[in-house]
């Protein structure tokens, strides 16, 4: 049975599973699913178009499913929002939905989204993220499974940010942050992230092909393409070959481990 405070705005047509607890003047809009005992605090709001996964939290004043800051977006035209299960939102952080018609911004399962931090229409969140208070995701920006952004974080639209990929606070991120790789800075690559590697205890043989990698990329004067040559003679491995991969589909271009200022700012 649920426990729906007198005072929370709910639809009736919202979709309100087992055991879910509603606050004081938290709001749910008409078409939102929320999963068996999730828990949504006072003055949160939760519009129209969103589902929210099992035991997740939404915290005091998040707001859910707004409508995306995209001025071509038609209000008329139906888009959806995904939270997923175990994931804690907290509070006043802001998840848009997704701008064309059928399509969803996405958070994955198990995912702690900070105080203050915004994720933006048509982004894709992976399970297991981590993004700290402040941070501010773009339009269609992707963070992949097991990545940790710190406090302060911008990230330019259409960036990607690879597995277990960690970005140091008031870092600004204009490029694709390569899997495994550690950013701080205008986009810069300072090293291999050996402490998250090491936190989901990859084998030290995979964490040592993954720093000859890192060499390979950033530390030699090796173009792109040739060291990935250079990966591919390396021990084969499922992680390398996301490395590769990755790089290989980047449209923006990757972190570099230095930039000029005329670089960064042309």
């Amino acid at each position: 049975m649920s426990n729906i405070n007198e005072l929370a705005v709910v639809s009736k047509n919202a979709r309100i599973g087992e055991g879910v607890e509603i606050g004081p003047f938290a709001v749910v809009e008409d078409d939102v699913d929320i999963g068996a005992n999730v828990k949504i605090s006072s003055h949160a709001y939760i519009s129209s178009g969103t589902s929210i996964g099992d035991n997740a939290q939404i915290h005091i004043g998040a707001c859910i499913g707004g409508i995306p800051q995209d001025l071509g977006f038609d209000k008329n035209k139906k888009s959806y929002t995904k939270i997923g299960k175990n994931t804690v939102v907290r509070e006043y952080a802001t998840v848009h939905r997704a701008t064309k018609e059928g399509s969803a911004t996405v958070v994955g399962d198990n995912s702690y989204l900070m105080a203050l931090c915004h994720v933006g229409h048509d982004c894709t969140i992976g399970n297991n993220v981590i993004i700290a208070n402040g941070v501010l995701l773009a339009g269609h920006v992707s963070v992949g499974d097991y990545a940790f952004i710190s406090g302060n974080v911008v990230v330019h639209q259409y960036c990607r940010i690879g597995t277990v990929a960690m970005i140091g606070g008031f870092t600004g991120i204009n490029k694709d942050v390569p899997p495994y790789m550690l950013v701080r800075g205008p986009s810069v690559v300072r090293g291999v992230n050996l402490i998250g590697l090491r936190r989901l205890k990859f084998p030290r043989e995979i964490i040592g092909e993954i720093r000859e990698a890192y060499k390979l990329i950033f530390m030699s004067n090796l173009n792109t393409s040739q060291a990935i040559e250079g990966i591919n003679k390396l021990k084969p491995s499922t992680e390398l070959s996301h490395l590769v991969d990755f790089i290989r589909t980047s449209k923006r271009g990757i972190c570099k481990y230095k930039y000029s200022d005329d670089e960064y700012f042309e």
